[in-house]
């Protein structure tokens, strides 16, 4: 356990529901990682349930007496501030960032606008709405471009176009998951990835990881299903390259608001070093090859104790709601 934390009353933390499941793309790595959370917390002895908003309305959440929830959806309806703002109403404190920042978040058009405002620095962008202005795009942004959904995440709908013969696929594949498609200068180098957990100052980065995926095609395959995939934690990056990024993720964590946990991904141009925000992830995977619980294990922490932190940081946008 984190030696800065106080101990956790697990019977103040009352009857939980694992949110797992939903009705996003991402289901199938929900459900993974809502078994492993719902598995962790009842062996920490939490009265934990598990709770799938695809076949159950969560007006039943209140009903069934549910004193906090722990999110393990990801994607939209669940990591798009859609459910936070039902738990909002309901009154039922819940992991992860608020309404707001979680919204934001999700939208990667939106998060790159603040991070910009915030003098954070991204890789260059341009929203399309058309085959002919993935081309376009691919004219100013230069080879090899990243075209994706806005609003998906896992990669899911991701390509890393190559040639201008690819833009009209690449379009379509976005864009029959989301009508909002981002055409993306790709940064060469290495890819890492940071998590954060706890709020406002007491918000701290764990360590980088480093992530060489077979011919550095880290796609949804890659993330989930195959052992092929290496991560290297301790990164192995000098030491102020590494505390240079986890400052980064800190602050592009900060400027959106978020809370309890999240997991920031960055590249590091080859040349330059110079680290770039890609998005930030605010309801992170949790299964068997997700990173937030790797990075957490160098610093001492299991996957028991760390499910248990971010229970025991669950919380309201507008906790007077709790009086009403």
């Amino acid at each position: 356990m984190n030696p800065n934390m106080n101990p956790i009353d697990v019977q103040a933390l009352g009857k939980v529901a694992v949110l797992l499941g939903g009705r996003s793309a991402e289901r199938e790595v929900s459900l993974m990682s809502g078994a492993g959370v719902l598995a962790a917390l009842k062996a920490k002895g939490v009265d934990a349930h598990a709770f799938d908003p695809a076949e159950r309305d969560l007006s039943e959440l209140r009903r069934d007496g549910f004193s906090r929830v722990f999110i393990a959806l990801h994607g939209r309806f669940g990591e798009d501030g859609t459910v936070q703002g039902a738990l909002e109403l309901l009154g039922i404190p819940y992991t992860g960032p608020g309404v707001m920042a979680s919204s934001v978040a999700m939208d990667k058009l939106m998060t790159k606008r603040i991070w910009i405002a915030e003098g954070l620095a991204t890789p260059a962008w341009r929203q399309v709405r058309s085959a002919a202005e993935t081309r376009a795009a691919f004219a100013a942004l230069g080879a090899p471009m990243i075209v994706k959904p806005v609003r998906e995440g896992s990669t899911i709908g991701l390509t890393k176009v190559t040639t201008l013969e690819q833009c009209d696929a690449a379009y379509a594949l976005a864009a029959g998951l989301d009508p909002m498609v981002m055409c993306e200068q790709f940064i060469a180098g290495d890819e890492v990835t940071c998590p954060v957990l706890g709020t406002g100052d007491a918000a701290r980065a764990l360590p980088v990881i480093r992530i060489v995926a077979p011919d550095g095609n880290y796609d949804y395959q890659n993330k989930y299903f195959t052992d092929d995939t290496k991560y290297l934690v301790p990164c192995g990056l000098p030491e102020g390259e590494e505390a240079a990024i986890q400052a980064l993720v800190l602050q592009a964590f900060r400027t959106l608001d978020c809370r309890g946990w999240a997991r920031a991904d960055v590249m590091i141009d080859a040349t330059t070093r110079k680290p770039w925000l890609l998005e930030i992830n605010t309801s992170p995977g949790m299964t068997g090859h997700s990173l937030v619980p790797m990075s957490a294990r160098a610093t001492g922490v299991s996957y028991e104790d760390l499910c248990l932190q971010v229970l025991a940081t669950a919380a309201l946008d507008n906790p007077a709601s709790l009086k009403a």
